[in-house]
């Protein structure tokens, strides 16, 4: 049984920084590309960015390209979301998500199913 441990997030001002992080446990981490995923008040969750199981790939909401970046550290079983230049509209509940072999798969028409693992989330508030 696979587990995701999220932590970092919390209140923040327009303009500033915070990163997560997501500890994964119970399988080959380094096996599995890594989502993050988002969902705002009153909103479907939504693809943030993805990254390769190498770390080489990576794939971004056009919305945060320029200013989000997902690493990974495979020795860690660890996967990162360093976020700047933060704005209100990113307020949100962060999700990393494990369970696919490519990046790419977490693009597009992405649906989960059941050998996807998520983290429990962890709040991003950006104050104007």
């Amino acid at each position: 049984q696979v587990q995701l441990v999220q932590s970092g997030g919390g209140l923040v001002q327009a303009g500033g920084s915070l990163s997560l992080s997501c500890a994964a446990s119970g399988r080959t981490f380094s096996k599995y590309a890594m989502g993050w995923f988002r969902q705002a008040p009153g909103k479907e969750r939504e693809f943030v960015g993805a990254l390769s199981s190498s770390g080489i790939t990576t794939y971004y909401q056009d919305s945060v390209k320029g200013r989000f970046t997902i690493s990974r550290d495979n020795a860690k079983n660890t996967v990162y979301l360093q976020m700047n230049s933060l704005k209100p509209e990113d307020t949100a509940v962060y999700y990393c998500t494990l369970g696919r072999a490519r990046a790419a798969d977490y693009t597009g028409d992405y649906r989960p199913n059941s050998l996807d693992a998520w983290g429990r989330g962890t709040l991003v508030t950006v104050s104007s």
